[in-house]
């Protein structure tokens, strides 16, 4: 379970005025769940999603994930909670172009201590769920944009995280590819995953599976569906 308590996030620059991106956020996400956050670049979709992933720190409030206060972690226990409990899918894909499928979806286990039968078993897993075990051994230069994301989705999963958590996932793909991702994304719904999703994609409105809506403007929840 994840507990939001009153998060604001101000961001401060000598040369302007400071920016409010969060104002008093409160949200409770349970074991689960399918969040849609929907609204217009800039109302703090983006923002929210860094704070839960303890890739940012709020200005002021409370992360609270599964009992562990994770807003206030040190750097190197943040990286730890998102390595154990996060597997994060970005915009652009953010995979390494001149690695094969495989090589990408292996490296966050890296530096693991896994036996390396394991961690093949492990992505051979992961690449199967996200269907891109057919393109294991091929660049990631070679493939196209929905491979792309498959491959970015694989990499997430690869550790079994509790959380999914995706950053405007269809940015960059078109509607057949979008709605593919969506495919997926309901697979590890059912096996019981929660998934945080913030998007302005309409696809999301209306998910096929249970999800909830928080329309979100200005860095304030404005409503939820």
């Amino acid at each position: 379970m994840i507990t939001i308590e009153n998060i604001d996030k101000i961001y401060s620059a000598k040369s302007s005025e400071p920016f409010k991106a969060l104002d008093s956020i409160n949200l409770q996400i349970d074991d689960g769940e399918c969040i849609v956050l929907s609204g217009v670049s800039g109302s703090g979709k983006s923002t929210l999603l860094s704070i839960i992933a303890a890739l940012d720190k709020p200005s002021s409030g409370r992360v609270v994930v599964d009992g562990e206060l994770i807003s206030k972690l040190p750097d190197l226990h943040a990286s730890a909670y998102r390595a154990k409990s996060v597997g994060f899918i970005f915009q652009h894909f953010n995979l390494l172009e001149s690695l094969s499928v495989e090589d990408n979806i292996i490296a966050p286990l890296v530096n693991a201590g896994i036996d390396l039968s394991r961690v093949k078993e492990m992505s051979y897993r992961a690449m199967k769920e996200a269907s891109i075990e057919h393109k294991a051994s091929q660049a990631i230069r070679e493939l196209s944009g929905g491979e792309k994301q498959r491959c970015a989705i694989a990499r997430a999963i690869v550790r079994e995280p509790k959380y999914i958590i995706c950053d405007e996932p269809t940015a960059n793909l078109d509607r057949d590819n979008s709605l593919k991702f969506i495919d997926i994304i309901e697979r590890l719904h059912r096996s019981g995953k929660s998934i945080i999703i913030a998007t302005h994609d309409p696809l999301f409105a209306n998910l096929p599976f249970e999800s909830r809506v928080i329309h979100m403007r200005d860095g304030r929840v404005v409503d939820e569906v």
